[in-house]
C-alpha cells in the first residue's frame, strides 16, 4: 500500500499547492526584480524559471497559473512592465518543461508545445503593439533615426556607403512589415528557448526530483459536517510510499471529548503518523470512525500545533497571527485579548511575532488554535524546543483545556513530566501499541580522558542590539565576558529569550557584535568563517545534499573522498553504509549525527551546538551525550546551548547561566544549577495495573 496524494485532481488548490505556489512565486519575484534592477545581477533572470518549473513538475497546472499571476502582479508593482513580462516568459518555459517532465514526455512534446506557446506569444506581442500605437510609433521612430544616423556616418566613407544604404533599406522593410518580422522572431525565440531549456532546466528538475513534495496532512474531501469526536481507530495501519514496513500496525484507540491523552514512544515509533491519522489522513488499512469530518483547521474541528512554532507563525503582529486565516466575520468574534491572557501572553497583542521567544511562539500557536474553538487539539512535540519553565507552563495550559473548553488534547512528548500530567498515556513501539515501554537509558557520567589546553576563544564586553539605531532596535546581549579553553565542553543555559542563540551566532562568526570583541586565537572570529561550526536546533535545515555521503563530502571540501567520509561516520558512531542513504530517510537522531559527522570532516576549531538534544527520546539523548563526550576527548572544543541541563551536565566541564543578555553565574557543570534542573524532571511512573487497556495508562 502506498501513501498517495489523497486529493482529487479537480477542485480548488490543496494547502500544499497553495503554500508551495506562494513560496515559488516569491522566489521568482525576487530573482526577476533583482536581476532587472541591479546591473551586475542580470543573470538571475535566467534562473527565474527554476522555481516555477519545480512547481509545474510537482503539482497541477492551476498551481503554476496562480503563482504566475501573483508573481507578475507583484513584479509589476515593484519593477515595472518589462520585468512583469519577464515573469510570464519564465512561467511559459517553466510550464512546458515541468509539465512534459511530469507526464514523461520528450523533446518532441516540448517542441510541439513550444510552437503553440510561440504562436500565442507572437499574437500577444503584435496585439500589444497594435493596441499601444503611439508607443509603437515612438519606438519605431527611434529605430528609424538610428538607421538614418548609421547611413549618414557610413556615407562619409565611400567603402561603407553601400553598407549604410543597405541598413536603411532593411530597417524600412522590417518596419513596413513589422507585424510579420516581430511575430516570427518572438515565435522562433520561444521554440529555441524551450529546446535549450529542455536540456538545462530539465536537468535541474531531474536533480531536484528527490526533494519531498507530498503533504502528509493531505486528506480527501469530506462533505460531512465538522465533528471530529469521538474518534475510534479500529485495526488502523499506515504505510508511507516506498516503505517496506508499516509505520503504524493494528492500532485500536478511542479519543473522547474533554480528555487529555499523552502519546509516548521512541523516535520512529509512529507517534507523528498517529497524529496525522487523528487529524484526518486516511489509513492504508483498518477504519477510522468519527461522527463527521476531522475539519483540520476549521471552526470546531481539529487543530494541530507542531514542534516548530515559527513554521506556524504567519501574522506580523501577535494579534494578527491569532486570527490569521479566519474570515473577517469569524475574526471579529474572537476575544483576542482574552485568548492571549489565557495562554500567558497578556498585553502582547501589538508586539511583532518576530520578537517572540520560542516558548512565547509556542503559546501563540496554541492561542491561534483555540481561536478556532477546536474539539480536538493535537500537540506534536510542542514542548521539545522550549525551556523547562516554559514547558511546564505549556503542559499546564494544555491540561486545563479539557476542563475550560471541553477540548480533547492529544500531546506527543518524550518528557516524563509531560506524560504524567495526562489522563491517559498511550505507549507506541515500532508502530504498535504496547502495555509499557522498555526502560530508557540515562546518560552515563562521562569522565574526561584528556586535559584541556590553552584559551582558544575569548569574548570581551560583547554587546549586541538588533536593528540598532532604528525604532525597532532590540538589545539582546549586555556586556558578555567569556573564555573557552581548547578541548573544553562548555554548557550555556538560560530561558527562552535570554540571548543564547544570539551569543551562538556571534561565537560562530555569523554576526559581528555591536560592541566588544569575540576572538578566536587572537583574531576576530567573524573574519574566520568556518573555523567555528554551528549546529542548528533543526538539523534537517543544514542538510542540503541528496545523500549522507554527498553532504559530508561537501562540508569537507573537494579533497574529501570516500575514505574521509567513512572516517567521519566512524567518529559519530554511524555505519559507513549510511553514506548512500537519502537525507530524507534519516531519523531525527541520525540527522543530528550526520551534521556532527559533516563538522568533523570540515575540521573546525570549535563546534557550537544549539539544543542538540531537542526532539530526541531518552535513548537518542543518551547516545548524543556519549557521542559529544568522545568528540570532547578527541580534543574538539564544544560549546553547548541546551535546556536539557541534567543530561548535558554529564559531559560538560562548566556551566554558564545567561539571563536577559547577561552572564549571571558561572560554575562547574555539576553545580546545584544542574542538580535543580535534574530534580525538576520528574521520573516517569509507569502504571502496570491490570485494569489498564494495552498501551494505555
Amino acid at each position: 500500500m502506498r501513501d498517495q496524494p489523497a486529493a482529487d485532481t479537480r477542485g480548488p488548490l490543496r494547502p500544499i499547492e497553495l503554500a508551495t505556489a506562494a513560496v515559488m512565486a516569491g522566489l521568482t519575484v525576487g530573482l526577476i526584480t533583482i536581476g532587472s534592477l541591479v546591473p551586475m545581477a542580470a543573470a538571475l533572470q535566467l534562473v527565474a524559471a527554476v522555481p516555477l518549473g519545480l512547481l509545474a513538475h510537482r503539482y497541477r497546472v492551476r498551481a503554476l497559473v496562480t503563482a504566475t499571476i501573483a508573481a507578475a502582479l507583484v513584479t509589476f508593482v515593484a519593477a515595472g512592465v518589462m520585468p512583469a513580462v519577464g515573469v510570464l516568459g519564465a512561467a511559459t518555459l517553466a510550464g512546458i518543461i515541468g509539465i512534459v517532465k511530469r507526464r514523461g514526455g520528450g523533446l518532441a512534446t516540448v517542441l510541439a508545445m513550444s510552437v503553440v506557446a510561440g504562436v500565442a506569444w507572437s499574437l500577444f506581442t503584435v496585439g500589444a503593439l497594435l493596441l499601444f500605437a503611439r508607443t509603437r510609433e515612438l519606438f519605431f521612430n527611434a529605430i528609424r533615426n538610428t538607421a538614418e544616423g548609421i547611413e549618414k556616418l557610413a556615407a562619409r566613407q565611400s567603402q561603407l556607403e553601400p553598407l549604410g544604404r543597405m541598413t536603411a533599406e532593411a530597417t524600412d522593410a522590417v518596419l513596413r512589415w513589422w507585424w510579420l518580422y516581430i511575430g516570427a522572431t518572438v515565435g522562433l525565440g520561444v521554440v529555441v528557448s524551450a529546446a535549450v531549456s529542455w536540456f538545462v532546466l530539465g536537468t535541474v528538475l531531474d536533480r531536484l526530483a528527490w526533494l519531498p513534495g507530498s503533504d502528509r496532512l493531505d486528506a480527501p474531501a469530506d462533505d460531512r459536517p465538522v465533528a471530529p469526536l469521538p474518534v475510534r481507530l479500529h485495526g488502523v495501519s499506515y504505510r508511507y510510499a516506498g516503505a517496506s514496513v508499516d509505520a503504524l500496525t493494528d492500532i485500536d484507540l478511542t479519543i473522547a471529548a474533554a480528555e487529555f491523552v499523552a502519546v509516548v514512544g521512541h523516535n520512529g515509533s509512529g507517534k507523528s503518523t498517529l497524529t496525522r491519522v487523528l487529524a484526518g489522513r486516511p489509513p492504508t488499512a483498518g477504519a477510522v470512525d468519527r461522527p463527521g469530518s476531522a475539519g483540520l483547521g476549521e471552526l470546531g474541528g481539529t487543530a494541530l500545533v507542531l514542534q516548530r512554532p515559527e513554521s506556524q507563525t504567519l501574522g506580523v503582529s501577535v494579534a494578527d497571527d491569532v486570527v490569521w486565516g479566519l474570515s473577517a466575520e469569524l475574526a471579529g468574534e474572537v476575544d483576542v485579548d482574552g485568548l492571549l491572557a489565557e495562554v500567558g501572553l497578556a498585553g502582547m497583542g501589538a508586539r511583532e511575532t518576530a520578537t517572540l521567544s520560542g516558548g512565547q511562539q509556542q503559546r501563540l500557536a496554541v492561542a491561534a488554535a483555540l481561536a478556532r474553538r477546536p474539539a480536538l487539539l493535537i500537540a506534536d512535540e510542542a514542548t521539545s524546543m522550549i525551556d523547562p519553565d516554559g514547558r511546564r507552563g505549556l503542559v499546564a495550559l494544555l491540561a486545563e483545556l479539557p476542563r475550560r473548553h471541553g477540548t480533547a488534547v492529544v500531546l506527543v512528548t518524550h518528557h516524563e513530566a509531560d506524560a504524567d500530567a495526562a489522563d491517559r498515556v498511550v505507549h507506541l513501539a515500532n508502530g504498535r501499541m504496547v502495555e509499557r515501554l522498555a526502560s530508557w537509558p540515562q546518560p552515563a557520567g562521562a569522565r574526561r580522558r584528556s586535559a584541556m589546553g590553552a584559551t582558544v576563544l575569548e569574548l570581551s564586553g560583547v554587546r549586541h542590539t538588533y536593528n540598532r539605531g532604528t525604532p525597532w532596535e532590540a538589545p539582546a546581549l549586555h556586556g558578555v565576558d567569556l573564555t573557552v579553553r581548547q578541548g573544553e565542553a562548555l554548557l550555556i543555559v538560560g530561558g527562552n529569550g535570554s540571548g543564547k542563540s544570539t551569543l551562538a551566532w556571534i561565537i560562530a562568526g555569523l554576526i559581528a557584535p555591536s560592541e566588544g570583541r569575540c576572538a578566536l586565537r587572537g583574531s576576530p572570529v567573524d573574519k574566520q568563517i568556518g573555523d567555528v561550526a554551528l549546529a542548528f536546533q533543526h538539523s534537517r535545515l543544514q542538510l542540503q545534499k541528496q545523500t549522507v555521503g554527498a553532504e559530508i563530502a561537501d562540508w569537507g571540501g573537494r579533497a574529501t573522498g570516500s575514505g574521509a567520509v567513512g572516517q567521519a561516520l566512524d567518529a559519530v558512531g554511524l555505519d559507513r553504509r549510511l553514506a548512500a542513504r537519502s537525507i530524507e530517510e534519516l531519523s531525527g537522531g541520525q540527522a543530528k549525527r550526520v551534521v556532527l559527522a559533516a563538522m568533523v570532516a570540515s575540521r573546525p576549531q570549535v563546534v557550537v551546538l544549539d539544543e542538540p538534544l531537542a526532539g530526541l527520546d531518552p535513548q537518542g539523548r543518551a547516545e548524543i551525550v556519549e557521542l559529544l563526550a568522545r568528540l570532547r576527548d578527541s580534543g574538539l572544543t564544544l560549546i553547548v546551548i541546551s535546556h536539557d541541563v541534567a543530561d548535558m551536565a554529564t559531559v560538560c566541564d562548566r556551566t554558564v547561566h545567561l539571563d536577559a543578555g547577561v552572564i549571571v553565574e558561572t560554575a562547574g557543570a555539576r553545580h546545584p544549577v544542574a542538580a535543580a534542573a535534574g530534580r525538576a524532571e520528574t521520573r516517569w511512573r509507569l502504571d502496570n495495573s491490570p485494569h489498564n487497556e494495552p498501551g494505555v495508562r
